[in-house]
């Protein structure tokens, strides 16, 4: 069901003028809210609003979310299992419509649209059919993004007014990536082969199998971690354990307190993503993630492959397991046959709109 407009104006509180706000329900009279704003943030205009994944049939009729008019700025937001995304027809140019210090902006929740990053739909480069870019919401540009991939591919596919089963060839930062949407509309991706070797993760961690980091330790705010590093594009560290505690209870945990501590680890150059796992089966897991540069949220497709990776390598789960966030399950499969890692799983639309930039 359509939401109707919202429309938010925002002036500097040096001055002390109050913005004015309209909020409006299709089964109710329009009402307002007078309050004080801060200096400097976006000004957001939803167009509408829609909670599946069809697109109005009138949403931006004829522009094809590809102009910018006086600053203004048409996107999509989608989320794959709560982790959502601003959707930016950027076809037309490699370079990005809006710099890293606006995508913070915009993905600031309280100030902004609000959103775990902003996406790039930008043209393919060396045979691709497209490119893909995003920025954190801090405003860093990490590699690769599951969650992230499969909202781009249904992106893609209502720009292109493409309906069925579809499939894309995808640049990324980490890579070619193929996202297939299927019959049920969940989309599952290729998602490459897993990079173990210590130094390309990269960590600083001694490699002790073949070259890769499985199951060492690692002191972490005085506690010792079992840690396995593995990157999908970008790096991750995975714990199922501490040497204290062998199976961990994951909503236990204080994410926010040790998040931060993995990420800035100095045995992570380019600091990483850290995976905390508690095992229910060999075919069953749950995750809780701390995201470089996103902080905790409620899901990660790549965090969700290097679990399953290094769950096999460290002998705890098989090839083709349940992986619960969250913000839902994912099903990841490392074929052992081409050494690929396949995510299966949602990717829905929240809402139209436009923003002043």
């Amino acid at each position: 069901m359509a939401a109707a407009p919202t429309s938010l104006s925002l002036s500097s509180p040096s001055r002390r003028s109050p913005a004015l706000f309209r909020v409006s329900h299709p089964q109710s009279k329009p009402y307002f809210i007078r309050s004080l704003a801060p200096p400097r943030r976006p000004r957001f205009r939803a167009i509408t609003a829609s909670m599946g994944v069809e697109a109005p049939e009138k949403a931006f009729q004829g522009s094809s979310l590809d102009r910018m008019e006086n600053g203004l700025l048409h996107f999509v937001k989608y989320h794959g299992l709560g982790n959502d995304f601003i959707m930016v027809d950027n076809r037309g140019s490699l370079e990005p419509r809006v710099t890293p210090e606006q995508a913070a902006r915009l993905c600031d929740r309280n100030f902004g649209i609000g959103a775990d990053g902003v996406i790039f739909a930008m043209p393919g480069v060396d045979g691709t059919d497209y490119s893909m870019r995003i920025f954190n919401s801090d405003g860093s540009e990490p590699e690769m993004c599951g969650n992230g991939i499969r909202c781009f591919a249904r992106f893609i596919a209502e720009l292109d007014k493409l309906r069925g089963p579809q499939s894309f060839t995808i640049h990324t930062g980490a890579g070619l990536i193929v996202p297939t949407i299927q019959n049920d509309g969940k989309v599952r991706v290729d998602m490459g082969k897993p990079v173990l070797r210590a130094s390309d993760v990269p960590t600083k961690l001694p490699g002790n199998k073949d070259g890769a980091v499985v199951g060492v330790q690692l002191v972490v705010d005085g506690t010792e971690w079992i840690v396995t590093c593995v990157s999908m594009g970008n790096p991750h560290c995975i714990t199922f354990s501490t040497t204290e505690c062998k199976a961990l209870q994951v909503d236990d945990l204080k994410l926010a307190d040790i998040g931060p501590k993995f990420e800035h680890h100095e045995m992570f150059p380019s600091r990483t993503n850290t995976e905390f796992v508690q095992i229910f089966s060999r075919s069953h897991v749950k995750m809780r993630v701390w995201e470089r540069g996103a902080g905790a949220t409620l899901a990660c497709g790549t965090g969700a492959c290097a679990v399953v990776v290094a769950g096999v390598l460290e002998g705890h789960v098989d090839r083709k397991c349940k992986v619960d966030l969250p913000g839902g399950p994912l099903e990841i499969e490392w074929e052992e046959g081409d050494n690929r890692v396949y995510m299966t799983g949602p990717a829905e639309v929240v809402f139209y709109g436009s923003v002043l930039l």
